[in-house]
């Protein structure tokens, strides 16, 4: 474990036949642990977060979180790959696993965390840069400098904008569409080569043409890498996710923490739900 490069730094379910039909591809034969989440506390001060996650999920998959607003969705995809490290307060518990190595345990480089786990935020966010500089900008701070021309190409390539832009490298990143700079943000994460992309609401503030590009290389994108999207919207998750996670809310004396209700494929869930409120949620009673 500590040759690791991550330590080099020190059912009765319910049948709901008006839900919505999911279209994405249906679940193959269970692949490879990436991540292993048990009993999952996340703090923020003394405020509990979100309560009791364990849930795993599996590698070239395509996992959704949904849920209604502020039941801990982006708080836990942040904790794959500690984003949430630099708030103040911020603490977790329980496990939280990645190809059986302890995440928060004592020695793990966050940095090198980041890199094998990218991520993608809500709003496209290239920095004031040209479209290549964006793209090569994390593999020249990482010493990945060799053949970075090809690297940068590959990155485009691989997030389908290489034709849009191959003639105009060297011009501003924000002249691009919003759709055109959130593929250029998903190229930037996977230029240094992570294992898994965690979308945190990627489509949200596009059109749906845009959208339509974002799920269809989504698709094409978890031949590569484990992908784990957060989306309030049912029915992207039912598009492109094999696995779906559904949170909710628990209020108690004025306090709310997301928990975890269900977890399951995503046919099962939105058509089969073993709990009332994944079914409540899913046919719109709530959230």
């Amino acid at each position: 474990m500590a040759s690791d490069p991550l330590q080099a730094a020190a059912s009765g379910a319910h049948a709901v036949p008006f839900a919505i039909e999911p279209k994405g591809s249906a679940p193959a034969a269970p692949t490879e642990v990436v991540f292993d989440l048990r009993d999952v506390n996340v703090y923020y001060g003394e405020t509990m977060a979100v309560r009791g996650v364990s849930m795993q999920i599996h590698k070239n998959v395509i996992t959704a979180m949904i849920g209604p607003s502020g039941c801990g969705k982006s708080t836990i995809v942040r904790t794959l790959n500690r984003m949430n490290d630099s708030i103040a307060g911020f603490r977790v518990t329980g496990a939280v696993d990645y190809h059986g190595q302890a995440l928060y345990a004592g020695g793990v480089d966050p940095v090198e965390v980041r890199r094998r786990i990218g991520m993608v935020f809500q709003r496209p966010n290239p920095f004031a840069k040209s479209i290549f500089d964006n793209i090569a900008w994390a593999p020249r701070i990482l010493g990945l400098k060799r053949d970075i021309d090809e690297r940068v190409e590959k990155a485009l390539r691989g997030a389908a904008l290489w034709d849009e832009v191959k003639d105009r490298l060297k011009s501003s990143a924000l002249k691009l569409s919003g759709g055109q700079q959130q593929r250029l943000c998903i190229a930037r994460a996977i230029a240094i080569e992570p294992e898994v992309l965690l979308l945190d609401e990627p489509a949200s503030a596009l059109d749906p043409v845009a959208t339509t590009l974002i799920e269809d290389l989504m698709q094409d994108l978890k031949q590569t890498y484990t992908i784990v999207i957060v989306t309030h919207n049912m029915q992207q998750a039912a598009r492109v996710a094999e696995r779906t996670a559904f949170f909710s809310l628990e209020v108690s004396e004025g306090e709310r923490t997301g928990i975890l209700v269900e977890y399951d494929d995503t046919a099962t869930l939105f058509t089969r739900p073993a709990d009332e409120r994944t079914r409540d949620y899913v046919t719109g009673r709530f959230g």
